[in-house]
């Protein structure tokens, strides 16, 4: 009965959602402002941000476009119907642990901001939006740029970058409360009210959100609370704002996945992280298997011309992130953990034991930019620059061992070590008319990045009998230069590229590797070309590209002594395709969008390592040319949208061919092709007393309840029978929700 009245909650509730794929069509998406919002001109940091003349294909995602996708699920899920990008959730339906693949490169290799401010955490180079809940609703708009792009700040883009503006303040008064509820108990909450202009110069803006989900996978549940805050002052053209937002997070562990033979056994559902046996001998599970972590940006950003034909933007910025995740290990070593072993009640000695252990990191990022922009006749030119600190503390704790017998402190200390990481860059754009239709353009960076790691790892180092110790220094400096030509004239735009790009390894690609084998920096060659045409009726485009890697970090199936899988790198690989958009919009009501990625994904000459009991003894397998984990060939997304009379109805499509877990071409390591298709339903209605506008939609997820995975992991070991290798694969697959349904109710004030 309680399901039945759930769903009828969600039906009567209906919320927003219509076509993300809107986006889709066309590279270049015309934002046009809220016609219930008049903002203030405000600060903007877009040094980094591309325009018509800029020779890279990039997409645009307006406000309106996010507002109608944004019912509760992660950034991902709302950007999946973009060109080249796939998501992924670990929790199953969008809420939770969430990831973003673009042309196959994963988040660690695509560059994130927020006002032109480093979101990508300076070691793991990776975006965890599990921190952020609800940004989508302080979001203004969205810019993706694929391939090497701009110059930009923080990570190396080696996939994309994702630049995001928050809301500019607002010259009046509004308030908007928004309440989504669906499958899986899936809900949002959120509140935000603006203050409009007073004192003639000042405004103030601020939003709180909760997030809820109980997850598709089993225990996958989400507890999140977000905040974001915002103080404006503008005189003339001069402009200053601060910003808060962060967000505080629980979400149970669901990355571990399920085998094949495990779906088959307990179901499509099933989660084996937190399990163990409990002293009766019965299946358990650890209730606290968390991660729990709290992170809050403050940034202070400041506008202000120089004259006729020049601007300054400038920023300061602090993110602090401090947390833990709570994990339950079986059959331990405790030599591995600081601890002694005991004589246990039956007078046998106890090396190895059941024990929880919590991992933490503490975590200060700061730094300052500014960027000088110059517009005259046919010459603009942007020249910036910015310095950002890191320093993280990572540690481990022991909070119960089982049956321990011997001197143990509470949240024994069993590892700690610091990473502290200095990254500064300088960069000159411009672009020039050579004439009324075709443009130059150039952009150079110079990046400078020094980091450190110092202390004990909490990897455990068996040839000496205690925890690896850390004492890593590096300095890398990288010069990014960038260079093309664009035309645009009437409905037709084209341009050609080439860039370059460098990344420097994660904090992962030294801790999980040997002194001796450390990675070095990787490289890329970026080669686009493009061509656009709008019109009226229909606009259609393609963008080829070629990104040529050298020295690329890839896995190989290589242990370290400590016997974690290291990053190799791979002297020559590559990504190219083309990328296809179009829309047709023969009347008003109705318009059809469609985006394509196909591509090829190659290691050149790759060569796998396979151990004995996945510990010892390895041996080596020339594969040939192999496609690049998780980089499918073939990408379709599809749209279909109506509209009349505040009546909305998309039909959103996207197909995904098969792709590898691995980098060996393993069959049994590979993720089935798969086709997904979404409903969304939505209503405005205006003209309401005392409201500007009631919003209510519905949207059902997987329509044909397709039974898929996007994610996952896989291994493989040998054993010896007749003193030949047997070669054994194993591989854990993230399943997706089947049908579902998500609704929302947002009224604006």
């Amino acid at each position: 009965m309680k399901q039945v009245i759930s769903w009828g909650v969600a039906v009567i509730c209906a919320a927003s959602f219509p076509a993300m794929a809107q986006t889709a069509a066309t590279d270049v998406t015309v934002t046009q402002p809220d016609t219930l919002f008049y903002e203030l001109k405000g600060v903007e940091i877009t040094a980094n941000r591309a325009g018509v003349k800029t020779p890279v294909a990039y997409t645009n995602i307006s406000r309106n476009q996010i507002a109608k996708v944004n019912d509760g699920r992660d950034i991902p899920a709302i950007l999946e119907m973009s060109p080249s990008i796939i998501s992924t959730s670990d929790a199953g339906a969008g809420i939770g642990y969430s990831g973003i693949r673009v042309r196959g490169s994963d988040g660690s290799r695509i560059n994130i901001t927020a006002n032109g401010i480093p979101i990508n955490d300076s070691e793991s180079h990776n975006v965890y939006w599990v921190n952020m809940p609800d940004l989508a609703s302080s979001v203004r708009d969205i810019q993706i740029q694929r391939g090497a792009g701009t110059s930009t700040n923080g990570a190396g883009a080696f996939g994309a970058s994702i630049n995001m503006l928050t809301d500019a303040p607002t010259r009046d008064r509004s308030a908007l409360v928004s309440v989504s509820y669906g499958s899986f108990n899936s809900n949002k909450e959120t509140i935000k009210v603006s203050s409009g202009l007073f004192g003639e110069h000042w405004s103030a803006d601020a939003r709180f959100s909760h997030i809820g989900s109980d997850g598709y996978i089993d225990r996958a549940f989400s507890k999140l609370w977000s905040y974001m805050g915002q103080l404006a002052y503008r005189n003339g053209e001069t402009s200053l704002r601060l910003i808060a937002f962060g967000g505080k997070e629980q979400t149970y562990m669901a990355w571990d996945y399920a085998s094949k033979e495990e779906m088959e056994k307990y179901g499509r559902r099933y989660n084996p992280c937190g399990k163990y046996t409990a002293a009766d001998g019965t299946t358990a599970y650890y209730p606290d298997q968390c991660d729990n972590f709290t992170q809050h940006h403050i940034q202070l950003l400041f506008n202000n011309p120089i004259g006729q034909y020049m601007t300054v933007n400038a920023a300061l910025h602090y993110t602090k992130g401090d947390g833990y995740y709570d994990q339950y290990k079986t059959g331990r070593t405790l030599s591995e953990y600081g601890l002694e072993p005991f004589v246990g009640a039956d007078g046998e000695l106890v090396k190895k034991s059941d024990l929880i252990r919590l991992k933490n990191n503490d975590n200060d990022f700061g730094g300052a930019m500014v960027n000088v922009r110059y517009k005259r006749g046919p010459l603009a030119m942007t020249a910036g620059g910015a310095s950002n600190y890191h320093r993280g503390n990572h540690f481990g704790q022991i909070k119960w061992v089982r049956n321990y017998v011997g001197a143990i402190n509470p949240l024994q200390q069993y590892y700690y070590n610091t990473g502290r990481k200095s990254d500064t860059n300088f960069f000159v754009r411009g672009d020039y008319d050579i004439s009324s239709a075709f443009a130059a353009y150039a952009d150079l960076q110079y990046r400078h990045i020094h980091y450190t790691i110092n202390g004990e790892s909490d990897n455990f180092d068996w040839n000496t009998d205690k925890m690896a110790v850390l004492d890593l220094h590096r300095d890398w400096n990288f010069f990014n230069p960038k260079v093309g030509v664009s035309f645009n004239r009437g409905g037709h735009r084209a341009y050609a590229s080439w860039s370059v790009a460098h990344k420097e390894p994660t904090r992962d690609n030294f801790t999980d590797s040997d002194p001796g084998h450390y990675p070095t920096a990787e490289r890329m060659f970026d080669y686009e070309a493009g061509y656009f045409y709008n019109c009226d009726l229909f606009s259609v485009g393609a963008n080829l590209y070629f990104m040529d890697y050298k020295d690329q970090l890839v896995v190989t199936g290589q242990l370290s002594d400590t016997g974690n899988p290291m990053s190799v790198n791979v002297p020559d690989s590559y990504r190219a395709g083309i990328e296809f958009q179009g829309m047709l919009k023969p009347v008003n009501w109705f318009d059809w969008q469609l985006n394509a990625t196909l591509s090829r994904n190659r290691i050149k000459n790759f060569v796998e390592y396979i151990y004995e009991d996945e510990w010892t003894n390895p041996i080596s397998i020339d594969c040939g040319n192999t496609p690049i984990a998780f980089s499918p060939d073939f990408i379709l997304q599809n749209a279909f949208n109506f509209k009349a009379a505040g009546a909305e109805i998309s039909l959103l499509s996207r197909y995904v061919s098969s792709q590898y877990m691995n980098n060996a071409k393993s069959a049994e390591a590979r993720l089935d092709s798969y086709f997904v298709t979404d409903l969304a339903l939505g209503y405005t209605f205006t003209n309401l007393p005392s409201v500007k506008d009631l919003r209510l939609g519905i949207t059902v997820y997987n329509l044909f309840n397709e039974k898929y995975c996007n994610n996952g992991y896989a291994g493989a070991g040998y054993y010896l029978d007749n003193d030949k290798p047997v070669i054994y694969r194993y591989a854990g697959y993230a399943a997706q929700a089947t049908t579902n349904v998500l609704a929302t109710v947002t009224l604006r004030f």
